[in-house]
């Protein structure tokens, strides 16, 4: 869930794309804390179901059930935030399937919406708020609601991010 959840903050915390206005953040070692929360299944097609045995439906089902009633505990990983980074487009830009309407975009906010209809019918919209406080500490937040195959599923992300420092040692 960890590199899930910093695929999907950091292209769009530093995001440099023609919409959206970067954030003023500093390049570097980020701490990020993030707590989730799960409800539902997630909506897997038909023809990726058939391929799965009962034990394995059974125990992706458990899973999910697992980390539903584990909501809301807080997980720290860090991360190196480089230019690179800062000029990658976000996750589903230039998705077909995918509408984004930018709601707010400054140095040191952005918020936007995004409804993605994929070709097996699953529909997600996710809306996003990401804002920094200086350019050394963030916070933002995620909601994810996804439907598709007679299933739902919502995620709740809360975000906090601090700099650490502009060496990232190891961690491209």
């Amino acid at each position: 869930m960890k590199r899930v959840v910093l695929g999907v903050f950091l292209p769009l915390l530093l995001i440099a794309a023609d919409k959206l206005q970067p954030l003023n953040a500093k390049l570097g070692l980020w701490e990020i804390t993030t707590t989730s929360q799960f409800s539902g299944l997630p909506p897997i097609p038909a023809d990726v179901l058939a391929k799965m045995s009962p034990e394995q439906r059974a125990k992706m089902e458990a899973m999910f059930k697992q980390k539903a009633s584990h909501g809301g505990v807080p997980t720290t990983s860090q991360t190196c935030v480089t230019q690179e980074k800062l000029n990658k487009a976000p996750f589903s830009e230039g998705k077909q399937s995918c509408q984004r309407t930018i709601i707010s975009s400054t140095s040191q906010l952005a918020e936007f919406r995004e409804e993605c209809t994929e070709p097996d019918g699953t529909k997600r919209i996710m809306d996003g708020k990401f804002e920094l406080s200086g350019d050394t500490n963030m916070k933002g937040s995620m909601k994810v609601k996804a439907s598709g195959s007679g299933k739902a599923m919502n995620v709740n992300l809360d975000m906090s991010g601090k700099w650490i420092g502009s060496d990232c040692g190891a961690k491209h």
